[in-house]
């Protein structure tokens, strides 16, 4: 088990890939800390997680809000003692503009998916990575 003992937090985990991701990880025997903005659909994944043996965490975690990242990795920090894998799987939170043509988008429209991901990705590695300086793990 490639995970065994590692400590996983996923966010976006309620959604088709980091569900995905969470299941296999825990597979894997990770013990798992899953987000998402919405606390229904990880609840859903971690309950099956659970059902079949492994370790699954829920906490409903707004991967844009800074504080918010930072407040549930620490809490991971007190229960686990330390993270060693973060995985951003979320998605865009306006799915008005899904299938809508290019030529019909205005900036703004444009560029949400572009300022979601990177500034999700950005966050949530970051203070995971100033976790992981600490404890020279991750």
């Amino acid at each position: 088990m490639m995970l065994q003992d590692k400590v996983a937090v996923i966010y976006g985990a309620g959604g088709a890939i980091g569900g995905a991701v969470a299941h296999a990880f825990a597979a894997e025997g990770a013990r798992l800390f899953l987000t998402g903005r919405h606390r229904a659909p990880v609840e859903i994944v971690a309950k099956d997680i659970v059902s079949a043996g492994g370790s699954a965490e829920v906490a409903e975690v707004d991967a844009l809000d800074e504080q918010a990242v930072d407040k549930h990795l620490q809490s991971v920090i007190d229960k686990a003692g330390r993270v060693d894998i973060s995985f951003n799987a979320v998605g865009v939170p306006d799915t008005k503009i899904l299938g809508v043509p290019l030529a019909e988008l205005d900036a703004g429209q444009f560029s949400l998916p572009i300022t979601t991901y990177t500034t999700s990705y950005f966050l949530t590695a970051r203070l995971a990575a100033r976790q992981m300086i600490r404890t020279n793990r991750g």
